[in-house]
Formats: C-alpha cells, structure tokens, sequence
C-alpha cells in the first residue's frame, strides 16, 4: 500500500484491506467531475468543525467499531482538500462515524471522496446525511437549524426548501432551544419527547415548566396529555362569551394566524372596534414573528433608540 492518496478507479473499498487484485473497470463507467476516490490515512483527516451531530452513541459505535474490524468501511467517507499550511491535508464532510471507527479499529487507509465543497455546503451537507440517517438528536437538529438560518440569512422557509423539510417543522424544531438548559437536557436525553417539550414552552413561567415536567416524567404523560395539563398550569380560562357565527369565524381567524406564527393568537371584537393579541415567549421569539410578516427586527438598547429617532425624526420631515 502506498505511503500517499493513491486513485480507487480500480479497486473495490474492501480491496483496501484485504489486498485483493484490483478489477479491471468496465468500458461503460465514466469519471464524475470534481470527485476523486482514494484511500487516505485517518490522521491526515480533520473533523468537520460545523458537523451538527454532538452526541455518539457508545454502543452503536462499538458495534462499528467491529464491523469495520471485520468488514472494513464499506461505504466511502466524504472529504474536501485543504490549502497548504493547514494542520491536514483534508476535511471531513460527511461521515464521522466511520471514520472515528477506522481510527478506533486502527485502520491504516480508509476510502474517501475527495470533493470540493465550499464553506456554505459544508453545513448543509452534514446536516442532510444526518437526517437521512436519522441520526441527530432533536436538539442537535433544532440547533443546525439555527446555525444555517444565522449563517445564510435565510427564513424558516426557505431552509425547508432546501433541505425537503416544511416550515412548520423547522419553526417548531427550533423552538426547543427557548426551552431552559436543564430541560433542554432532558429532551436531549429522552426523559420527555419533543411533543412533550412543545407542550412546556406553552407555560410561560419557569417554575410551573419545571412543575409540568416533573408531572409528565412521574405520572408518564403523553403528548395529548401533557397539553391539557399545561392548560390547567396556565390557570383558568376566562368564560366565552356566548358563541355565533361571527365569534366561530373569528375563531377561525385566529387559529389560522397560530398556525402561520406558531404561537397563541386571540382575535377580539365588539360593536366600535377590535384587536388582535400576538403571545410571544422572548426577544428572538419576537423578531421570528416579525419576520413572517416582513418587519423590521426589533433591537434593544440604544439601537433601539437609534432606530425610534430616525424613524420619528422622518416622520417630521414628511
């Protein structure tokens, strides 16, 4: 085996291993541009810095750990070549797992693609193989979300059409990172499910959050459950007022813009006049807000005082 990255046109993965001769290709396969498959030495491979996934399994890996002892790694990893000077020579972009086993197995060679792939696909692409595989935790998932939308300045929408997820699961996957640390490691953990989690971040106060997830870890709690115990939480509903075909269409109203912002939404009218009451849970929660309906973010501090002056000194002009 050759000290350098040597071409696998011509050799299956497992020949890598098991020194078997190499076939000769058939006349019909043809080269992809910009994909190259050699076999690289594991150490000169260095994670990919953006991977989402934080949590491995031991067990799972154990188990990989084996299979590629005995097997070898059949599927190649994906990597990107890195310019002179750095500390390795590629890095990693789809593929952790098999590459921590090779390095665990004491691999000398493991087969990758060698792919060029720019900074703002290197995320991307993490987090689809991941998904793919169902391998990401919710939180993990929730929290590349948010890398993605901060680093590309896009909406909830528009990272679902690139990654094949509607907007409704993004925006509620990325809620659970309002919930606080220590439940936030529960969820991560398993103690409750994400259903479980969306039903705490509809109480807003901490304590009786706390109060909610002990309730639905000792008495066992499913999801349908645990929401109607958070309405209990929240305290009483005031008394509706005597229902017609104007307060059910309102109703309605107000369940659609729930499910556009994804929160509470009340809708009130009387004889002179009406309002609309938006729930929001923080600052960021806010600005998601504002951004479905194409306002500006709000700023605190003395941004926000910049931006107040500007807009009443405006105001005079006109």
């Amino acid at each position: 085996m050759p000290d350098d990255d040597r071409p696998l046109d011509q050799t299956r993965p497992s020949d890598v291993y098991f020194g078997r001769a190499p076939e000769a290709p058939a006349d019909d396969l043809q080269p992809v541009p910009g994909l190259r498959l050699v076999a690289l030495v594991p150490d000169e491979i260095r994670p990919n810095p953006q991977q989402p996934r934080r949590e491995f399994d031991e067990q799972g890996m154990a188990e990989l750990v084996h299979s590629v002892q005995e097997n070898g790694v059949l599927q190649p990893i994906v990597v990107r070549p890195l310019p002179e000077g750095e500390d390795a020579k590629f890095e990693l972009v789809m593929g952790e797992r098999r590459l921590r086993a090779s390095k665990a197995a004491g691999l000398r060679f493991i087969p990758a693609v060698v792919k060029d792939t720019a900074d703002e696909q290197m995320l991307q692409e993490a987090l689809l193989e991941n998904l793919h595989r169902l391998q990401l935790t919710p939180l993990e998932e929730a929290s590349a979300y948010q890398q993605l939308i901060d680093d590309f300045g896009i909406t909830h929408e528009e990272l679902g059409m690139r990654i094949g997820r509607n907007r409704t699961t993004i925006t509620n996957t990325i809620r659970l990172l309002r919930l606080p640390e220590h439940i936030q490691r529960k969820v991560a953990s398993g103690v409750i499910t994400p259903g479980h989690a969306r039903a705490v971040l509809s109480v807003v106060d901490p304590e009786l959050m706390d109060r909610l997830v002990d309730k639905i870890v000792v008495e066992d709690l499913n999801v349908r459950q645990a929401e109607a115990a958070a309405i209990r939480l929240a305290g009483p509903a005031k008394p509706k007022k005597a229902t017609g075909r104007r307060n059910e269409g309102l109703d309605h109203i107000a369940d659609k813009l729930g499910s556009r912002f994804d929160t509470r939404v009340r809708v009130d009218l009387n004889a002179k006049s009406g309002r609309i009451v938006i729930d929001f849970g923080s600052v960021a929660d806010l600005n998601r807000i504002l951004e479905e309906i194409g306002e500006e973010k709000w700023e605190e501090g003395e941004a926000r005082e910049r931006m107040l002056a500007q807009r009443t000194a405006a105001l005079r002009r006109k």
